[in-house]
């Protein structure tokens, strides 16, 4: 798996076990709702870590436990 799309795996596991929306986590987290459709919809492959730091912030997690998931466990780049 490529590491944009495991990125964009885990926000969706995310949103959904939290049952956050887009609108929710552009509001707790302070990305604009574009920016996260964009990762959610892969015209963004390359989600600077302040963005993704920015998110796990609005999901009241660390980075540490963003990437503490199976998806990263083999990535091919």
């Amino acid at each position: 798996m490529k590491t944009y799309t495991a990125v964009r795996e885990r926000l969706l596991q995310l949103l959904e076990s939290r049952k956050f929306s887009v609108h929710k986590l552009a509001l707790d987290s302070g990305v604009s709702p574009s920016t996260i459709k964009n990762i959610l919809y892969s015209k963004s492959v390359n989600p600077g870590v302040v963005t993704i730091k920015m998110l796990c912030d609005g999901f009241g997690i660390t980075i540490a436990e963003f990437f503490e998931c199976e998806l990263f466990d083999n990535l091919d780049d």
